[in-house]
């Protein structure tokens, strides 16, 4: 753990799914989505954690992440966590045998936005984007996930062709 640099950009064609392995369920919440740090708890497939975040400063931020038992992510979620849930579906894209996308497919009330990320190993590491990439949103705070709770993608107006 420690630090974490990760770029985020739209998805904007389907072809991503060509490349895609079999999505994982992902619900998470947050106690805390403070801008300057935020308290997640996340159940992916079988697995639980919680993970503290710091604030993203050029695609870069402090992170420690923790598994939990099932039950007790359970019942933060339901009792302690901010609502709305965020729900999704992440899927694993590998490029050129080496590169790993994650793209998130958001239900609920962030439904029909998808996101790709890549976790890169230094903020000036090259990335070459395929053809399925949209536009940049890494420092872009509404597409942040804690911000999906208080601003949900379902409550933006969609006119400009986001």
């Amino acid at each position: 753990m420690g630090r974490e640099i990760e770029r985020k950009y739209l998805v904007r064609n389907e072809r991503w799914r060509q490349g895609a392995g079999p999505g994982t369920p992902y619900l998470q919440g947050y106690i805390s989505v403070d801008p300057e740090r935020n308290v997640r708890v996340r159940v992916a497939g079988a697995e639980a954690s919680l993970t503290i975040k710091g604030k993203s400063e050029n695609s870069i931020r402090e992170e420690f992440e923790y598994r939990i038992p099932m039950e007790d992510a359970d019942r933060m979620l339901a009792k302690i966590c901010i609502k709305p849930l965020i729900e999704k579906i992440r899927y694993i894209v590998v490029q050129d045998g080496k590169l790993k996308w994650e793209i998130d497919e958001f239900a609920g009330e962030n439904r029909g936005l998808i996101i790709a990320e890549v976790e890169m190993e230094g903020d000036q590491e090259l990335v070459v984007k395929p053809d399925w990439l949209g536009q940049e949103v890494t420092d872009d705070p509404r597409y942040f996930n804690f911000n999906l709770v208080k601003h949900p993608y379902s409550e933006w107006e969609h006119s400009t062709g986001e």
